[in-house]
């Protein structure tokens, strides 16, 4: 759930970053660079939250969305810090 919600929260941020008051650019960076930083220490608990469980069906689909996320947040990331820097 932190995963998607900080995700989610991105999209926001991009949007800021590419029509927001040039006097908060910098605060959709800062945003961006949070919300990658709770989406990666929420995958390291997914990661050794689900070595513990059995199912392994579960196991491998919750790691292939928290990869998918990890790597979609990454990508966001990226986008957002270079608008920011284009922008400044």
């Amino acid at each position: 759930d932190v995963m998607e919600t900080c995700t989610n929260s991105m999209e926001v941020m991009l949007e800021m970053a590419k029509t927001g008051l040039p006097a908060s650019i910098s605060d959709a960076g800062v945003g961006a660079l949070c919300a990658r930083a709770a989406i990666r220490g929420a995958h390291l608990n997914v990661k050794i939250n689900a070595a513990d469980l059995d199912d392994r069906a579960f196991i491998d689909d919750i790691f292939t969305k928290a990869e998918t996320l990890s790597q979609k947040a990454k990508q966001m990331e990226a986008d957002i810090l270079a608008l920011v820097e284009e922008k400044m």
